[in-house]
């Protein structure tokens, strides 16, 4: 048989991910049962062996950080003179067959691309079976009885035959020890392919690059930040985790990670499969730079992307950022609770300065016994160096807030004003500052403050307040606004 296929072992082991656990026709776990699986996966040895391409010479994988990737496989492919037939599998079953780009490097003019089709109809036993209606069976029973007639119906629990000695029977699939098919049916496969109509001026083993998109595959960012004792730095570490449920393995292949907002068109996409397990390879070994306006991280090693699996790689070594905890009042946006947040500055100054793949950002703090406890997580955008990176960890148990509008007038037709009173009160045995935050809409101007505040923009004023120790603080403002 074909070089690579080892044994019929190695065979089988292809084949179990390929054929549902129905295949067995529902023969149990007996040892009948397990023969009759196996002779039906023998079945699909010829097909296997007659579509097997030559072992990948070399694999490149792009991901995008938004379901899609472009893949590069190079194989050596086998060409005759004239007009052949050429399969190509090991293809994802996510592929965009309208993406598929096929090219002979040196050998352009020699090789003319005539049509390709994609074929995915993959074999499974209600597919051999649909394959076989109207035609002869052998059916073993427990009771080792030998029935042979014509399928003429199935379902999850019955087979229907016609045979020749007693007429219709109807067979229970519980009942079934071993069932005999024959040939596998023309048309089913056991892979996605490619087959391309070629017509070349070249024979013999030809090294060949086909490119294409498929989805069903993407990476994330992810953070673990650990935040210090005094709240004023944080230990920050970064993995990327590789989603692969594309319905193809890339073995020891070159992987870049494109993070950025790439364009494309919306179209239906098929429902994701769950995926098997994940894969933790924490070895960092990404390099970064910038591609056109996004930001490309290659990683410096191969790696085997396994299909419906998820694979963690390390993004950069950890790296100990100067940080402060804030505290945030917003009272028309999230009545009396007071949000609390992490900053840090992505810079290099700061003790990081890379850019950062957006992703989510989980924090810790030792307590005082020494263990890591877990004070609350966010999402950050995509953030250039020398941006400033904002972490809502959560709300302030001890420091509340009170909004009140204590007077409306209306001034004019378009003109209003109103007297406005913030409350903060703070249960903690140290005082605390706050930011508070105020929205506003048309023209307005602040004509009276009990403290001072910054214009942040349009629409926005904010104000840094000290909420003394176990007691509380009034801030009282009046804004005038045009509508």
């Amino acid at each position: 048989m074909i070089g690579v296929i080892a044994s019929m072992t190695e065979v089988y082991n292809q084949l179990d991910g390929v054929l549902p656990h129905s295949m067995l026709i529902n023969a149990g776990e007996s040892r009948k049962g397990v023969a009759s699986m196996r002779r039906l996966l023998t079945l699909l040895v010829v097909a296997v062996a007659a579509s097997w391409n030559v072992a990948q010479a070399g694999v490149q994988i792009s991901i995008y950080n938004t379901d899609l990737a472009l893949v590069k496989d190079n194989r050596a492919l086998e060409f005759k003179k004239g007009k052949f037939e050429l399969s190509f599998t090991d293809v994802a079953s996510a592929i965009d067959p309208t993406s598929v780009a096929f090219t002979v490097p040196g050998q352009a003019k020699s090789v003319t691309l005539l049509e390709q089709n994609y074929r995915y109809d993959l074999v499974s036993s209600e597919k051999v079976l649909q394959k076989y209606l109207d035609r002869s069976i052998q059916v073993l029973t427990r009771q080792d009885k030998m029935l042979e007639g014509a399928l003429l119906a199935f379902d999850p629990n019955t087979l229907t035959l016609k045979t020749p000695s007693s007429g219709l029977r109807i067979i229970n699939r519980d009942q079934i020890a071993d069932l005999s098919l024959g040939d596998l049916p023309e048309g089913l496969i056991t892979r996605p392919t490619l087959v391309w109509k070629l017509i070349s001026d070249i024979s013999g083993s030809v090294p060949a690059e086909v490119r294409y998109l498929t989805g069903q595959i993407g990476w994330h960012a992810e953070y673990v930040a650990t935040v210090s004792p005094s709240d004023d730095y944080l230990d920050l570490g970064g993995w990327v985790s590789i989603d692969n449920r594309s319905g193809a393995a890339y073995n020891d292949a070159t992987v870049k990670l494109i993070a950025g907002d790439v364009h494309r068109v919306d179209q239906p996409r098929p429902p994701m499969m769950m995926a098997k397990g994940m894969a933790a390879d924490l070895e960092a070994g990404f390099s970064e730079k910038q591609f056109f306006e996004y930001h490309l991280y290659t990683l410096e090693r191969p790696a085997t992307l396994r299909d419906n699996e998820i694979k963690q790689i390390a993004l950069f070594e950890p790296a100990r950022v100067t940080a402060k905890k804030s505290l945030t009042y917003d009272g028309g946006a999230y009545g009396a609770k007071v949000r609390v947040l992490m900053e840090f500055q992505n810079s290099a100054a700061a003790g990081l300065g890379i850019p950062l793949p957006a992703g989510k950002i989980r924090v810790m703090k030792a307590d005082t016994d020494g263990s890591l406890e877990f004070i609350g997580e966010d999402v950050i955008d995509h953030t250039p160096k020398d941006e400033k990176v904002r972490v809502t960890l959560g709300n302030a148990f001890d420091v509340v807030g009170e909004r009140n509008s204590k007077e409306h007038r209306q001034i004019s037709r378009n003109t209003s004003e109103d007297d406005v009173e913030i409350t903060l009160r703070n249960h903690k045995e140290t005082p605390v500052t706050v930011l508070v935050v105020e929205h506003f809409w048309g023209d307005w101007t602040i004509t009276q403050t009990s403290s001072d505040y910054v214009k942040k923009d349009a629409r926005t004023a904010e104000w840094t307040v000290s909420v003394p120790k176990d007691g509380e603080l009034k801030l009282l403002y009046t804004v005038r606004q045009v509508q």
